[in-house]
């Protein structure tokens, strides 16, 4: 890689790191570089995780973003994207948020899982992803953007880490193999009123798929999913503005639900 390109990537990660931090937003990547690459904005990604992890943050696992038609519909992109997760976004159900402390913050109600083992590899099958799954659990992404507005490219979210802010985990449980996950109905409601549903083959057809994708992408870098990693396998549902003085909840039939309150 040529010296310019990774000075742009380096002083780009510092840039959105600092534009989360003083809450402040920037013109989305593609405004200035309409043609920035995947696998450069990958590469902004690992940077400014990597500065993350320099600070003291851990990573914890990952997510799949942009599975369901609905997402992709409301993002207009076509296609998945992936983020880390570090120790320092996770909530457990029932916490409080302040609002305040994100910019443009919306969410969204996924399955998710921890990985009992290692899952990678180029040649995956849904059967595989499910043998890795030690637990499951619904999960609430609290999405963000450090740009001006969520007119963004596949491209400029993947460089915003998926536009990943929070992860509010519910109760984990083993998982059934007699539960049809794809079929398995998620409902959200904010103070109570039921605003969105979903089921989970919304996300590429089986909740499982998008661990079989992320597991191939990333290894493509020679790494995986690992044991004791958690994997969100993106929204069943089109994103909900996250607004003060409001309890988010989500519900399913086999999965404990998950709570929470908006300062």
């Amino acid at each position: 890689m040529d010296e310019r390109r990774l000075h742009w990537i380096t002083d780009t990660a510092t840039a959105l790191l600092e534009a989360e931090r003083e809450r402040i937003p920037v013109a989305a990547l593609t405004v200035h570089r309409p043609d920035l690459t995947l696998d450069d904005a990958y590469r902004v990604q690992a940077a400014a995780v990597a500065r993350r992890i320099a600070d003291g943050a851990r990573v914890v696992g990952h997510k799949a973003g942009v599975t369901s038609k609905a997402m992709q519909q409301q993002m207009g992109v076509d296609e998945p994207d992936s983020g880390v997760l570090l120790d320092d976004m996770l909530l457990r159900s029932g916490s409080s948020l302040t609002r305040s402390a994100l910019m443009q913050p919306r969410v969204e109600a996924e399955i998710a899982f921890l990985l009992g083992s290692d899952l990678g590899g180029p040649d995956l099958g849904v059967e595989a992803a499910r043998s890795a799954v030690e637990k499951v659990f619904l999960a609430l992404e609290v999405i963000d953007t450090r740009f001006t507005g969520w007119r963004i490219s596949v491209a400029d979210s993947i460089a915003d880490n998926a536009s990943c802010a929070r992860v509010v985990t519910g109760p984990m449980v083993p998982l059934d193999a007699d539960v049809d996950l794809a079929a398995e109905p998620l409902v959200v409601s904010v103070d109570g009123t039921a605003v969105a549903t979903g089921e989970g083959r919304a996300v590429l057809g089986d909740p499982f798929q998008p661990l079989v994708w992320l597991a191939q992408r990333l290894s493509r870098f020679r790494t995986g999913l690992r044991a004791g990693e958690l994997v969100l396998a993106g929204a069943v549902h089109a994103s909900l503005p996250l607004e003060a003085g409001t309890t988010v909840h989500a519900r399913a039939p086999h999965l404990p639900p998950v709570e929470l309150h908006v300062l």
